[in-house]
């Protein structure tokens, strides 16, 4: 790598800044922006792709370049690995001394936690199951289409997973050795899927929170009410420095080490050795491991890092809320150079499966969502945690969770918290479930991913059933 390529990469970051930050001016003066919550990156993306020279290079020569444009289709990629890689660290480390926090923990009910969990990988599944639908059904009646293999997968990874997920659609199939047309198509529609899902969930979600209201089936308000707090996550900053959080703490003094470099020393360290044991295993040629990608062996061991901090007392040294920043950051940078570098030509020629399987993916998840959480959970808070799990399966944690903050003020309800562990547990059990699911993906057909996701989204619900029974007998 020479001194003129590290420039180059400097110079178009320093672009994709510009962009972020017209993103965070747009959303700050916007009123549609700030009424459907969209990130300023989402925003300035959007700005980067019509300067893009598929659409403003078109009529002037005032764009970004081709070559910055193949550059910003990889970036993604490259920031997903320390993205994937962050998620364990910190996690179960409760370095809190509120006794009241901890006994709140203690006193969720553990069944509902993992109903919460089923559910929501019941509805990732059935996403994807979706997906793989609509690429057979269009197959067959439009072969025109040249519909590609994996066709499909983009549903969930966009609308579970988000944007952060669906801008590591390309790093995941490339690994697979999937030719680098299909793979930028594929992150394109992954791009496209978690933009429609992040905006339609939301203007869905608020729907569905005034018919709630109106119907009184909400717990905490039974009127919606305008205040500070949601002005002020609506332009996405707070004028208060009184009211202004914080980024975490201080773990260790900067006369030795900056506690941001700290973890990100520790992120990128562990992304090294997953890259050592990919190239291993690869060399050693193990048939299953050497189709994973090499985030999945970052997550592999961070676990077992976290592990070991745990026990060897080393907590104070790691604060989950400087993670989380980081991760961030990285998401903010993958998730505005992926929409940039959107293959707006290419994507249009699916124009119509991605609309029908958006559209049946919405169904879907709101059939597995509102009518099965309240049969789960009757009048226990049963809107308060569909309209969570709702924001979260069609955009991101933080899309859940501002839907649930305009029912649920104050967050009084048990969703946020149950929802919350329950979304741990994925990260958990994802070590178990995501390397059969990406084998598959990896050298299966359309027809085989399809029967594994509808596989494993009957497993999912038929644990989240025998969970509700067993909890149902033992309160007889």
């Amino acid at each position: 790598m020479t001194s003129q390529l590290l420039t180059q990469l400097l110079q178009a970051l320093s672009l994709l800044s510009v962009l972020l930050l017209i993103g965070t001016f747009l959303r700050a003066k916007v009123k549609l922006f700030q009424s459907l919550y969209l990130p300023a990156s989402v925003i300035g993306g959007f700005i980067g792709m019509i300067i893009s020279h598929e659409i403003l290079g078109r009529f002037s020569s005032f764009s970004i370049s081709e070559e910055w444009i193949k550059t910003y289709s990889l970036l993604p990629g490259i920031l997903s690995v320390p993205i994937f890689a962050a998620i364990p660290l910190g996690m179960f480390l409760n370095n809190s001394n509120n006794l009241n926090e901890k006994k709140n923990i203690k006193s969720l009910y553990p069944s509902k936690v993992l109903i919460c969990f089923g559910l929501f990988q019941c509805a990732s599944m059935s996403q994807s199951a979706i997906g793989y639908a609509t690429n057979m059904f269009f197959s067959k009646i439009n072969p025109q289409l040249n519909m590609y293999r994996t066709f499909g997968y983009e549903l969930s990874a966009g609308f579970a997973g988000g944007h952060g997920l669906a801008s590591s659609t390309g790093k995941l199939l490339e690994s697979f050795g999937i030719p680098q047309y299909e793979w930028e198509i594929a992150q394109g529609v992954a791009m496209t899927t978690a933009t429609v899902g992040l905006i339609g969930g939301m203007i869905f979600g608020i729907i569905f929170i005034n018919i709630a209201v109106r119907k009184n089936k909400t717990n905490i308000i039974k009127k919606i009410k305008k205040n500070d707090a949601n002005k002020s996550m609506g332009i996405g900053y707070n004028k208060d420095i009184s009211k202004q959080n914080t980024l975490g703490r201080e773990t260790f003094l900067s006369s030795s080490i900056e506690t941001i470099t700290f973890h990100l020393a520790i992120i990128f360290a562990v992304c090294g050795i997953a890259y050592i044991v990919l190239n291993f295993v690869k060399k050693m040629n193990i048939a299953g491991l050497n189709v994973l990608p090499v985030w999945t062996y970052s997550m592999i061991i961070m676990f077992a890092l976290n592990f070991l901090i745990k026990k060897l007392n080393l907590t104070w040294m790691i604060d989950a809320k400087v993670k989380a920043k980081i991760m961030g950051t990285l998401s903010d940078f993958a998730i505005v150079s992926a929409i940039t570098s959107l293959p707006i030509k290419a994507i249009m020629n699916y124009i119509a499966p991605i609309t029908v399987m958006c559209i049946l993916g919405f169904i879907i998840t709101y059939l597995l969502v509102f009518p099965l959480g309240d049969f789960f959970f009757k009048e226990d808070y049963s809107f308060e945690r569909a309209i969570i799990s709702w924001g979260t399966l069609t955009g991101v944690l933080i899309t859940g969770m501002t839907l649930l903050k305009i029912c649920d003020p104050e967050y009084k309800s048990p969703a946020l918290s149950e929802f919350s562990l329950g979304f741990s547990l994925m990260s958990v059990t994802g070590l178990l479930i995501v390397p059969i699911l990406n084998t598959v993906l990896a050298v299966g057909s359309t027809f085989d991913n399809f029967i594994t996701a509808v596989i494993t989204a009957v497993l999912y619900f038929a644990f989240a059933f025998a969970v509700f029974l067993i909890n149902k007998k033992a309160n007889i």
